[in-house]
This record gives C-alpha cells, structure tokens and sequence, in this order.
C-alpha cells in the first residue's frame, strides 16, 4: 500500500483549517440557529444539520484562505 506523505507546513495548514472550520462552524452556527429559531424540541437536530453544512462549506475555504492571509499579514507584519 502506498502511504500519502505531506510536507510539515502542508500538513500544519490542513490541521490548523480543520480547527478553524470546526470551531468557528461550531460557534457560528450554534449563534444562528438560536437566533433564528431559539430553543425548539427539535433544536439539536436543526443545529447539528447547520453546522455539517456549515463545515463543508468552511473547511475548503480555510485550505485555500489560510495561507493567503498568512502571506498577506506576513508582508503587512514584515
């Protein structure tokens, strides 16, 4: 079998996304689906259904957005 091997900054990006996604998935839409619909019977499932989506949509983004604005800041922070 042949096994995948990344470089350790490829391997940091894709790490920190994963973190980032999920976090900020978590969160964000455990604020909305209160906001929008506070504490209903069905709450765990609406919210847990917003944030899968939420992440699928996020986690992809981050790959692509992480080291773009690391370089971004490291030109602004020299």
């Amino acid at each position: 079998m042949v096994g995948l091997r990344f470089s350790g900054k490829y391997l940091k990006d894709v790490l920190f996304g994963v973190f980032l996604s999920l976090s900020m998935s978590f969160v964000m839409s455990l604020v909305l689906t209160i906001i929008n619909l506070g504490f209903v019977p069905d709450f765990l499932v609406r919210w847990l259904r917003a944030f899968s989506i939420g992440f699928a949509v996020s986690f992809p983004i981050s790959l692509i957005m992480v080291p773009l604005v690391r370089r971004i800041v490291n030109k602004l922070a020299g």
